[in-house]
């Protein structure tokens, strides 16, 4: 009898986790592939590479089919994009421009076919660098541990002509798509330099020098409270910043230190103000994933028990899509930091665009709102 007992409920159990697991079979039509190349998928699962582009490769099927099959749990939000291998070389439209991500969220057993026509290798670029204002470019900055990445810098107007002057600082994640659309991801940058030079000529902030970070394959892990992103956090603190208070004419201190990013960036900018406060007294959280899959910060910052730390935070999103599954850990940590004792509109503030979605066209209109609140004059 207990034989029979413990053989029932292996089944039971084996039956409830294989209902718990969807089938998802992805079919890609693919022309303009040489015969060398090889059809990646790379999206926000381990499974599909965690957006490393050369990760997670399909199978060739004939010279135009390729195919893979994957297992997700039931409820699984999927989103993910196509390669041959690099960020170079993604799929993009007809007309060239680089496309949103594909969502899927995995409900029953699917096979999804997607069609590919062009490559990001075959278009020309018609794109050149719309920067407004001086940058300089640190290249392959390296640091153990890490992938090497580029380091763009944005001048203030008046860093060549007044040379004993010396600036605050923002240090801005995804340096890539902060300035230039043609490094952007997306081919639409936030438009920092612009907006930063018109409200300094406009006297509503003072001149400041901006540092983007460049991400690279691992953005997920080096922007998340894990050990890879505690060692990225202590590249910024311990190499990064020095190099750029050593060959630029910064204010170091703290309370001219700002730090900024958007979703996983705005996470990981909240977690070098906290972590790091006598570093950076002000970050600006643009749509942050304070709570999202594995990742809770809020509960490191509610097991917090020492005193009330000196920074200043900016925290928005919008209301759509993704950043309505992003609103409830925005809400926790802004009620957590209120029970800590921070005042809203003082210690922190909020803004949020209803009609906003989760793209660099979005964060763009709103850039204006932090540089304002750390930089006025």
């Amino acid at each position: 009898m207990k034989t029979i007992i413990i053989s029932l409920v292996l089944f039971l159990s084996t039956q409830f986790f294989a209902q718990d697991l969807v089938v998802v079979n992805i079919n890609i039509i693919a022309s303009e592939v040489m015969e060398n190349e090889i059809v990646y998928i790379t999206g926000n699962d381990v499974q599909l590479g965690n957006w490393n582009p050369s990760l997670v490769s399909l199978k060739q099927i004939n010279d135009s089919l390729w195919t893979k099959t994957f297992s997700f749990s039931q409820g699984t939000d999927l989103e993910f994009k196509f390669t041959k291998g690099t960020w170079l070389k993604e799929a993009v439209n007809e007309d060239g421009t680089i496309p949103q991500n594909n969502i899927l969220r995995v409900l029953n057993d699917t096979s999804i076919n997607y069609s590919i026509r062009k490559w990001k290798d075959q278009i020309e670029t018609t794109l050149s660098g719309q920067i407004t204002g001086t940058v300089e470019y640190i290249r392959n900055f390296e640091s153990e541990g890490l992938e090497p990445r580029d380091i763009i810098i944005w001048l203030p107007p008046s860093y060549d002509s007044l040379i004993d002057k010396s600036y605050p600082v923002l240090y801005m994640h995804d340096g890539q798509n902060i300035i230039d659309p043609a490094t952007s991801s997306f081919n639409i940058d936030w438009q920092l330099d612009e907006t930063a030079d018109s409200l300094i000529k406009a006297g509503a902030i003072e001149e400041i020098i901006i540092v983007g970070i460049y991400n690279t394959f691992n953005r997920r892990s080096e922007y998340s409270p894990n050990d890879t992103g505690y060692r990225y956090m202590d590249f910024i603190v311990h190499e990064l910043k020095p190099f750029v208070d050593k060959n630029y004419r910064t204010k170091p201190e703290p309370e001219f230190t700002a730090v900024g990013g958007s979703s996983m960036g705005g996470l990981i900018s909240f977690m070098l103000a906290w972590e790091y406060p006598h570093i950076f007294s002000k970050a600006a959280c643009l749509s942050p994933t304070f709570i999202y899959n594995e990742f809770n910060y809020v509960k490191n910052v509610n097991n917090y028990d020492g005193s009330q730390k000196p920074v200043l935070f900016y925290i928005d999103n919008g209301g759509i899509d993704l950043e309505q599954k992003l609103q409830p850990g925005i809400d926790d940590m802004m009620k957590v930091l209120k029970e800590k004792g921070y005042k809203i509109d003082k210690d922190y503030f909020w803004y949020k665009d209803e009609n906003a979605v989760h793209s660099e066209s979005a964060w763009a209109e709103r850039v204006w709102r932090f540089l304002i609140l750390f930089f006025s004059r």
